[in-house]
């Protein structure tokens, strides 16, 4: 058995699905030394999470990649429509306007190509190394870092499995962090022994993935079906590709109705034969709610699938990795910079448990509405709905969750939510904020409003990359131009001259006054320290 020299690295990165990509490539472009270790030694072809938020696609752009004209995104002007057995529509949710950041509220991808155009940009990252292949087998960490040994593996032959090859390489790695963002069956969360709180929430769904010679038509380019005979989901599984969730019914064995001729008549409905469409996929899947109460471990942090599990009606799954990563790394970067507490990291963890229990709680009372097998149950939900969207027929605005307590200002109703996003123009460019201006910690200033910050909080502010700018129209000689004056349109409305965003686009505080920003200030600041 080869032995691979031991490396020092900053953060190693364990799992290499979208959540750990990201985690590589973030912590690659702020200059630190990351290996990607995953078990599985070529990307998963097949298509697995479909949908994202208007909050990932901004974060997106962030690394150079535009939901609106990626090849491996599409959108649509649609409204999201829940309909029961008899064809009539019981609500209908806003999937086509646009949110308050810029971004449409919904969008559709094929997993397989965006994760490899992350790889594509992780490339250019030397400082990044991945190591697919390789199983992790032992974990330990001390005061100062974690270490890690790991194996090479093979497929076995069934395709499903991996298995450690008995004369295959092997290494160990020490680095100062370990993300674990290894899925549901993370071995990074089992060495350090947690486990989920389970909701006890479990249905068995069969996930099926068509690619059409010819894509069909239907009433709506998504929609849920709340029939009790077989409750199904109907979506796009991203540019040329469709998608269908079947309920698996009391007595019914998953893995025999995941079979090809049983996927085949479940699909006839709509139109989807062997001759005008190609089966990608057709899998059993539990739909399951579970989250962690603490996401970090001494050294070990626990994101994605890793950390919570939640069913796919909301389409939130991989959206709540991504706010994981982005949420957790540029507070990683201010404590390995010694810029900040370790404390940073247990805020971290609050913040997106509470927040991601919202969206696991979410999704397990729409699975509630649609896994109604019972006839006379569903008349009994059919006729309220009905009813409810007679009073109000339209469409429903998806919600935006609150952050759990952390860093920002908890007594201002507008924080830790996500931030607005306007067309600015800034030292002779125009776009959205984030590309006009940039992204990081950011202090706009409504134009005529004094300067909040005293000299000590401008030099904290400034030590963690902070910025101050004014904000103002054509004509006010303020710093970032506001072209379609959304950014006073928002401020007149809300009564405050100050918005203090943080770098993963969430409100740290609002204030009305310059003595109200800096109370706000000196209560989330006080994770800044000096080397």
């Amino acid at each position: 058995m080869t032995q691979e020299s031991k490396q020092q690295v900053d953060i190693v990165v364990v799992g290499l699905g979208p959540a750990g990509l990201l985690s590589c490539l973030l912590m690659g472009r702020k200059g630190y030394r990351v290996v990607g270790i995953d078990r599985w030694p070529a990307p998963y072809p097949l298509p697995r999470a479909v949908t994202m938020d208007h909050e990932i696609a901004r974060f997106l752009s962030s690394i150079g990649i535009n939901a609106n004209d990626d090849p491996a995104i599409e959108y649509y002007d649609e409204p999201y429509t829940w309909l029961n057995g008899e064809d009539n529509v019981l609500f209908d949710i806003d999937w086509f306007s646009r949110a308050s950041d810029g971004w449409r509220t919904t969008y559709w991808f094929n997993q397989p190509d965006l994760e490899d155009r992350l790889r594509g940009i992780l490339t250019s990252l030397p400082n990044v190394e991945l190591k697919p292949g390789y199983e992790v087998t032992e974990m330990t960490q001390d005061a100062e870092g974690v270490s890690l040994c790991y194996k090479e593996v093979r497929v076995d032959e069934s395709g499903t499995r991996t298995e450690i090859l008995e004369n295959g390489r092997e290494g160990c790695l020490r680095g100062r962090y370990v993300i674990g963002a290894d899925g549901a069956n993370s071995f990074v969360r089992k060495s350090v022994g947690y486990d989920y709180v389970d909701l006890n929430f479990y249905d068995d769904w069969i996930v099926v993935d068509v690619t059409p010679k010819v894509m069909p038509e239907y009433r709506s380019a998504y929609f849920q079906v709340c029939d009790p005979k077989r409750p199904t989901s109907v979506v796009p599984g991203g540019p040329g590709r469709r998608r269908w969730e079947f309920m698996v019914l009391p007595g019914e064995d998953p893995q025999e109705l995941a079979k090809p001729e049983n996927v085949w008549k479940m699909l006839e409905p709509f139109a989807m034969t062997p001759e005008n469409a190609r089966l990608d996929r057709a899998v059993a899947w539990r739909f399951q709610g579970k989250y962690l109460e603490n996401w970090r471990a001494g050294r070990a942090l626990l994101l994605g699938d890793a950390a919570h599990l939640m069913p796919p009606f909301a389409g939130e799954g991989m959206c709540a990795a991504v706010r994981d990563v982005n949420n957790l790394v540029w507070r990683l970067d201010l404590v390995l910079q010694e810029k900040a507490q370790i404390q940073l990291l247990d805020e971290w963890s609050n913040e997106r448990r509470d927040h991601v229990r919202y969206y696991i709680d979410f999704s397990v009372n729409l699975g509630r509405i649609i896994c109604v097998t019972d006839s006379d149950e569903a008349s009994a939900r059919d006729c309220k709905m009905l009813a409810e969207r007679a009073e109000s027929p339209a469409p429903i605005a998806p919600h935006q969750a609150r952050l759990g307590s952390g860093t920002w200002y908890s007594q201002d109703e507008r924080s830790g939510r996500p931030s607005i996003q306007g067309v600015v123009a800034y030292k002779g460019g125009t776009g959205l904020f984030d590309d006009a201006v940039g992204r990081g910690w950011f202090l706009l200033v409504k134009c005529g409003a004094e300067q909040p910050f005293n000299d000590e909080q401008l030099r904290k502010f400034s030590l963690i990359g902070g910025q101050v700018v004014t904000v103002g129209p054509r004509g006010s000689g303020s710093d970032v131009i506001d072209l379609e004056n959304t950014y006073g349109g928002w401020m007149d409305e809300q009564g405050i001259d100050y918005l203090l965003i943080r770098p993963d686009f969430f409100v740290a505080a609002t204030a009305r006054s310059a003595d109200e920003l800096r109370h706000a200030f000196e209560g989330i600041s006080g994770f800044i320290s000096e080397k």
